[in-house]
């Protein structure tokens, strides 16, 4: 099952059921701006790298909190970046995993 979040900051979340498609709203708790989440996760991300121009950063806004990647730019270099999630309302980092 895929869901999104609405206009309203509601997470929406689609589904097949026995008579088609329906849907549930499920409200969530106030939420960090992405700019905020992004700095979070920089910040950390400079002290394990230093460096992060080989990076490019993907976030998103999960049911679970927000994902944040640094993924190698150049796809030919062996390693990888920091993975984050990290919650949406409190802005801690619940999980972290470091690529070399």
């Amino acid at each position: 099952m895929r869901g999104i979040l609405d206009d309203r900051g509601c997470y929406v979340e689609e589904g097949i059921g026995a008579t088609g498609m329906t849907a549930a709203t499920i409200p969530t708790s106030p939420q960090l701006a992405s700019d905020e989440v992004l700095r979070i996760a920089r910040l950390d991300a400079e002290r394990a790298y230093r460096d992060l121009r080989a990076y490019r950063i993907e976030i998103a806004l999960e049911i679970d909190g927000w994902h944040v990647d640094f993924e190698l730019k150049d796809p030919t270099r062996n390693g990888g970046g920091a993975h984050y999630l990290i919650d949406s309302a409190s802005g801690v980092i619940l999980r972290k995993r470091y690529e070399q």
